[in-house]
């Protein structure tokens, strides 16, 4: 069966250059030319994954990509933003509403469809048991494949799809220096590029369900300029304080 993706896209020339592309490249695609008919569709189809524009009619991209995250039957559904606006800002926002991904325009087709792919593997339809099948547990810290979850100082904390790669992928390397380039090629699954915003923003995300206080974090160091470090305990403590002052997600 064709993975089925929804493009959500009010330019004309864009729904019809993306979506033949796509088409072509062996993608079962669903078109929208505005944020109401995109929710809509969303609904009806359940797609493997969205491409997403932030300048829409009717509903801007933003209030969408929130809406989607918080209606169960969308709320796990891939989302790559496709925009004009490239600022950092711009970039945050569209994480912080909820997007996994951001391609900024114009784009090269073939970036589009590696981005596509990665995000793909990482769905609910991918083997997620076969692929984590390395360090899943170390200390506090216990990753549950399954159900995207981590327990946290015996603390279930639920994580979306890419706080989950980020997190396993800083556990395999805990008590390393992990750099944002092997983090983009590793969770993003593409080539790294000059932007490493898409990597802080999930971290920040990360520290607010882990850290006890996140603005002076305690287990996901910064290493300025060289990248990520998770600092685990290897035993728990019978009682430790991250227990009662860390988020639950």
């Amino acid at each position: 069966m064709k993975p089925c993706i929804l493009l959500i896209e009010d330019d004309s020339d864009m729904r019809d250059l993306v979506a033949g592309h796509l088409s072509h490249n062996g993608f079962d695609v669903h078109r929208a030319e505005d944020g109401i008919r995109g929710q809509a569709l969303a609904l009806q189809v359940v797609p493997d994954l969205i491409l997403l524009d932030l300048m829409l009619p009717k509903v801007d991209g933003l209030t969408l990509c929130q809406r989607l995250r918080r209606d169960q039957r969308t709320a796990r559904i891939p989302i790559l933003m496709l925009t004009a606006l490239g600022d950092t800002k711009d970039k945050v926002s569209g994480f912080n509403s909820g997007a996994d991904d951001y391609l900024t325009k114009p784009f090269d087709l073939e970036e589009l469809t590696v981005r596509v792919k990665a995000l793909l593997r990482r769905s609910d339809h991918a083997p997620l048991a076969s692929q984590h099948s390395e360090i899943l547990s170390f200390g506090p810290l216990t990753l549950v494949p399954e159900r995207f979850e981590a327990i946290w100082f015996d603390q279930a904390v639920r994580l979306t799809h890419l706080e989950f790669e980020l997190l396993h992928c800083l556990l395999q390397r805990h008590g390393q220096t992990v750099s944002p380039a092997l983090i983009l090629k590793e969770v993003w699954g593409y080539e790294p590029d000059d932007d490493i915003e898409t990597i802080r923003v999930h971290v920040r995300h990360l520290r607010t369900k882990l850290e006890p206080d996140p603005r002076k974090p305690r287990f996901i160091k910064t290493v300025y300029g060289a990248g990520y470090c998770l600092e685990l305990p290897s035993t728990v403590p019978s009682s430790s304080s991250a227990t009662s002052q860390a988020s639950r997600g």
